[in-house]
């Protein structure tokens, strides 16, 4: 019975671990969520899942931070904190995402750094 025990809490650390290495793209995302808070919060003027508008392409962002532990965090800071950013030659403050819902953001990060 001990040796079954050490064999179940063994599995039960190697997969919390998993949990935390676990790359963005198999962690769940709430597509249709994501979407809608992008939608309402007009992000797609300046950027799209492919193609360049003033904004880079999620595609592009997602590579940026591919590989990289800090990235979820990095890119919830830049969609709540409204950092400055340059758009052909011009400064202007980032809009800010249109929700207080941490889990709800920390959704639409993932599902930039899914595409």
């Amino acid at each position: 019975m001990l040796k079954f025990c050490g064999r179940v809490a063994l599995f039960g650390v190697v997969m919390g671990v998993a949990g935390v290495l676990m790359p963005v793209s198999a962690q769940t995302v709430d597509v249709a969520a994501a979407e809608k808070l992008l939608e309402d919060s007009k992000c797609g003027k300046c950027h799209s899942v492919d193609k360049a508008k003033d904004g880079p392409a999620y595609k592009k962002t997602a590579a940026k931070y591919k590989g990289k532990t800090d990235g979820e965090a990095k890119l919830f800071t830049h969609l709540t904190t409204g950092p400055t950013v340059e758009i052909d030659g011009v400064k202007e403050e980032h809009t800010k995402i249109k929700s207080k819902d941490e889990a709800a953001i920390k959704n639409v990060a993932r599902f930039i750094l899914s595409r």
